[in-house]
């Protein structure tokens, strides 16, 4: 689909006289219509808070505050405006005033928010992973820039679980995964090859029927991911790794939507933004619990990887960390000052990497 420019409708400010309560005197009300969109349903922990943080706070936030100014949402969400590989370009050309971003299908635009596929095994918890990209994303010159050449106004990360392993058969060290074609993301293919698999590249809508199949023996994905998609009836053997929960985008605005709005609706959208991640992480945690227990009660095999594992799982692996310098690296881009930056502040987190992907640039 060929996005085209829409019209700005942020200029377009209708005034209604409202009167005030115990007196003659009216203030102007002004309403500003923005639109909000996704490409991906409400249900997902990454969209829903964009629906219940930033539209069903914003106006009673601005009248808490006094504010005379009130916005008219449009909601676009689950697609019905563009399609999932099309979220950095909608909101650059306003097709969208505002709405999720999806950083991973942006690895050219946007290098420095795909940190986190570089860095596995680095996080513990979602809010070490959401923290330090927000951080990031507040305080690194190079970040902010990254989302200026592409008109954005970035305001809160979003995160998932970690990833986990879906078999046929279980997976009780790390040598049994030697010769299986395990399905994910090419991004992932670095993460798994080390171990005698061999990655098949795939989307997650024909995950099931690839594993019922034959083409993948198994899956690497996140668990809230995959419990919607019931692949533990295919493949029954869950093996919880947690590579660790990391962040592939978040809430960005257009530039100059942003800009020509007034400084109250500014403020409070920005601060939502925040609220934003708040949301998309707390809903992470309660669904990953959820979704491992369900897995449990029917009737999957569930199995904590252990830690020794993980440490071989991780040290097996390339350097990710220089390759990413390596390739992300160019002027106007310091992707070694960002990678040392990265380790410092998840560390700072509170987070105990298994591996220092900064160590060798």
């Amino acid at each position: 689909m060929k996005i085209t420019r829409r019209t700005a409708v942020t200029a377009m400010i209708s005034a209604t006289a409202l009167p005030l309560l115990g007196g003659s005197r009216a203030f102007a009300q002004k309403t500003i219509p923005l639109t909000i969109a996704s490409s991906h349903p409400l249900i997902i922990p990454w969209v829903g808070p964009l629906k219940t943080v930033i539209v069903d706070k914003s106006n009673a936030l601005l009248e808490e505050r006094g504010s005379d100014y009130r916005i008219d949402w449009t909601e676009a969400f689950g697609g019905t405006l563009y399609n999932f590989n099309e979220t950095l370009e909608a909101v650059t050309t306003q097709l969208t005033d505002m709405g999720w971003i999806g950083s991973l299908f942006e690895p050219a635009s946007l290098p420095l928010q795909n940190i986190m596929y570089s860095t596995p095994f680095a996080t513990q918890t979602v809010a070490q992973a959401i923290n330090t990209m927000n951080l990031l994303n507040a305080e690194q010159p190079a970040m902010k820039e990254e989302w200026a050449k592409q008109k954005i106004r970035f305001f809160g990360s979003c995160c998932s679980d970690g990833y986990s392993l879906y078999t046929k058969k279980p997976i009780e060290k790390l040598s049994d995964l030697e010769g299986l074609k395990i399905l994910g993301g090419v991004s992932l293919a670095p993460w798994i090859e080390p171990l005698g698999a061999s990655l098949v590249a795939t989307g997650i809508p024909q995950m099931y029927s690839q594993v019922q199949t034959g083409v993948g023996d198994g899956v690497l994905l996140i668990s809230t991911g995959a419990y919607p998609l019931k692949l533990h009836e295919v493949a029954p053997y869950v093996t919880r790794v947690d590579t660790g929960p990391l962040t592939f985008g978040g809430f960005g605005i257009n530039a100059d939507t942003y800009a020509s709005l007034p400084e109250d609706v500014q403020q409070v959208l920005a601060e939502l933004g925040g609220e934003y991640s708040e949301e998309n992480a707390r809903l992470i945690v309660a669904r990953e619990k959820q979704v491992f227990e369900a897995f449990e009660k029917e009737g999957a095999h569930v199995s904590d990887m252990p830690m020794e594992q993980k440490k071989e799982w991780v040290d097996r692996m390339p350097d990710l960390g220089k390759a990413w310098v390596e390739a992300t690296e160019k002027p106007g881009v310091p992707a070694r000052d960002i990678m040392k930056a990265f380790m410092e502040t998840v560390k700072a987190q509170g987070a105990e990497p298994l591996r220092d992907w900064s160590a060798n640039i």
